[in-house]
């Protein structure tokens, strides 16, 4: 196998001494000391959230403070990297939401493993969890960024429900003209 060697071109007397090198560098230093800053005072100033930033995903309750979480699991088994864990409960027949199956004993959501795809927000039939814009999280521990079911509640509050489905298979239920 024959080996190519490549000739260099020769530094010029200027290219010997750095200076264009130097001269380049001050130039773009002097430019930006005349801009504004763009550093921001974190945490004292945020940055402005985009709409459809995927942020921490959590669980919020209808504006009845019900939860809309059936257990239907979709959400556990859509996750690619299975940050979410849920441990289906029944619900009493006298219970605020007795015409509702199930709803969650545990629903554990790992934000170590979470990669904040949004495919959980997307697949959840009963629109239960919600990205929130929330980016900055820490803890002392890993099992401090395991998120149980009572901090998902308490980080995702309550969001408008645009189809009243809860209110309306309420009404069925009591009524006796839900479908089985």
């Amino acid at each position: 196998m024959a080996t190519k060697v490549v000739e260099r071109k020769p530094l010029s007397m200027s290219e010997k001494t750095y200076l264009p090198q130097i001269y380049n560098g001050l130039k773009t230093t002097f430019n930006n000391m005349l801009k504004p800053p763009v550093t921001l005072e974190y945490p004292d100033q945020r940055p402005d959230i985009p709409n459809g930033y995927r942020g921490v995903p959590t669980l919020v309750k209808d504006p009845n403070g019900r939860e809309k979480c059936v257990s239907c699991q979709l959400c556990e088994f859509v996750c690619p990297p299975k940050a979410i864990r849920i441990k289906p409960g029944e619900i009493s027949e006298e219970s605020n939401n007795g015409h509702v199956e199930k709803a969650p004993q545990e629903f554990d959501i790992n934000m170590l493993r979470c990669i904040y795809c949004g495919l959980c927000q997307e697949v959840c039939p009963e629109e239960a969890i919600y990205l929130q814009d929330i980016y900055s999280l820490n803890g002392l521990s890993r099992e401090e960024l395991i998120f149980k079911k009572q901090k998902l509640y308490e980080i995702g509050g309550t969001l408008p429900d645009e189809h009243y489905k809860w209110d309306k298979k309420l009404d069925d239920a009591r009524n006796g003209t839900g479908h089985h």
